[in-house]
């Protein structure tokens, strides 16, 4: 029997908004208990820049609340996402990395994020899926839900800029709904051998990957580099490999006895992005892994996946409910091999196929620039509005800056630099923008989307002086997620 191909209904997402819930997030939590997680959320900006949000939650005044009168699934991820915010200040809005979570924070957290099958931090889910408006009260229709008409509910500095950097991955999630009805329907019309409804709804399909790569690149619009590195960044840092930002065994929650560890926010919590591969068969490896990919339909299930390969990882960080339409989906993706099937007598197929991967490598390659721009030219400019850096002999390379009060862990280390958020950034990128173009159909396609005419285009313009910066010369990251030098893992900015 062939698996179900999965409807999204029963898995908490729609046809009009995508991974984004249908239902506006609630702006405060309606029950008065709750007051004083609103007033925290209220005022975390101030809070955190004049380092009081650590006292305020110390106090006995705050209480350790029961999640027991959250009475709805919407009343639960605000909570969730408030809570997030919370949390991430408290460890990173002081002279040091905190180690431990109090009470008043960590059962909650913990006790929400099993209920929604996420982890108890701040997330992709509750930063970007949870956490916006629409700007016009009375366009809230998901027609109208678009950059000209979204704001946030929280960030952690209370700038444009970081609202920006939210949004722009919310307009992205919303516009990709229509992504996720042709990658079904075409799906569906494979199964059902009817190869024009599949050539239809492929070349519909590549028109909406398409129409992402517009929104990502008006990052730049509202969010400064420079900003976003020093000023944002800091706050999305995780807790696993991060004994250079001071955090080497993880972070305690509340009372629990051990230290728990989990990696930084990441565009790789997606699931949008990451549908898009598993429907039209993009396979990803662990980054420097030179192996061909399997020829099995469809992606590899998350069960088959490397434990170090941080793009299935990243799934443990989605919503439950996301988190299992795409392993259905991994089960019944049959789009690659229908069309690697019909491909010698039916080349509008093929040539539909190609152009899915070819808008999504495109998308990919927008992304890099962006990086390239956001992280590691960022990382690699010498931080001359800070005071003087002080070294820290006990870690070499390592240097501690102060910037509004808070600490921000720069290092220093010109051959393999690393920051707090995953791995070497660009080859884990470049690999998955290579391996995106991998199951082309065509033969020119294969040689345009594998090597020839990217790769020459790329060195004529890194001879130029006008490609990526030569960045491999230097591994240089930034201040978010988990990094460390096995090249299995990455940071915030990675799809």
């Amino acid at each position: 029997m062939l698996p179900t191909i999965p409807d999204p209904a029963d898995y908490d997402i729609s046809l009009d908004t995508g991974f984004v819930p249908e239902a506006l997030p609630l702006p405060r939590l309606p029950d008065p208990y709750y007051d004083a997680w609103e007033a925290a959320a209220a005022n975390l900006q101030f809070l955190v820049m004049t380092r009081q949000i650590r006292s305020v939650i110390d106090s006995p005044s705050f209480p350790v609340l029961s999640i027991l009168r959250l009475r709805s699934v919407a009343e639960r991820r605000r909570a969730y996402s408030i809570l997030g915010f919370m949390a991430h200040s408290y460890i990173w809005a002081g002279p040091s990395a905190s180690e431990a979570l109090p009470e008043a924070i960590a059962r909650p957290l913990v006790e929400l994020g099993e209920i929604l099958e996420v982890p108890p931090l701040a997330t992709y889910a509750g930063l970007c899926l949870w956490n916006y408006r629409p700007l016009f009260a009375d366009q809230a229709d998901p027609k109208f839900l678009d950059l000209s008409n979204l704001a946030t509910l929280h960030t952690f500095t209370g700038s444009i800029d970081e609202s920006w950097f939210y949004l722009v991955s919310t307009a992205i999630e919303i516009r990709g709904a229509a992504c996720l009805q042709y990658l079904l329907d075409a799906t569906h019309a494979c199964r059902a051998d009817a190869s024009h409804n599949v050539v239809v709804a492929l070349q519909l399909l590549a028109e909406s990957i398409d129409s992402l790569i517009p929104i990502l690149s008006r990052l730049p619009e509202q969010c400064d580099p420079h900003t976003f590195y020093y000023r944002i960044r800091p706050f999305l840092a995780g807790s696993q490999n991060m004994a250079d930002a001071g955090l080497p065994h993880g972070v305690k929650y509340g009372s629990e006895g051990g230290y728990r560890q989990y990696a930084g926010g990441s565009n790789a919590q997606s699931s949008l992005i990451q549908a898009l591969d598993a429907g039209l068969g993009v396979h990803h490896r662990p980054t420097s892994s030179s192996s061909p990919p399997s020829s099995r339909t469809g992606s590899p299930s998350s069960s088959a996946q490397p434990t170090n390969n941080f793009i299935y990882e990243m799934r443990r960080y989605m919503p439950g409910p996301h988190r299992r339409f795409l392993e259905q989906l991994d089960l019944c993706a049959n789009i690659r091999e229908y069309v690697r099937e019909h491909k010698s007598s039916n080349s509008a197929l093929t040539l539909a196929y190609d152009a899915c991967l070819a808008m999504l490598r495109s998308f990919r390659d927008k992304h890099i620039q962006i990086v390239s721009r956001y992280i590691i030219l960022q990382a690699k400019k010498p931080t001359s509005t800070a005071s003087a850096p002080v070294h820290t002999p006990e870690s070499p390379g390592v240097f501690t800056t102060k910037r509004d009060g808070l600490a921000t862990v720069v290092v220093n280390d010109k051959k393999n630099a690393r920051g707090t958020g995953g791995t070497a950034l660009l080859p884990f990128l470049k690999q998955a923008r290579d391996e995106t173009g991998e199951p082309a159909a065509g033969s020119w396609a294969a040689r345009l989307l594998r090597d020839d005419a990217f790769v020459a285009k790329r060195k004529m313009r890194d001879a130029m002086g006008l490609g990526e910066q030569h960045q491999d010369q230097d591994k240089v990251v930034g201040l978010a997620g988990k990094w460390n030098v096995d090249d299995d893992y990455g940071g915030i900015c990675h799809w």
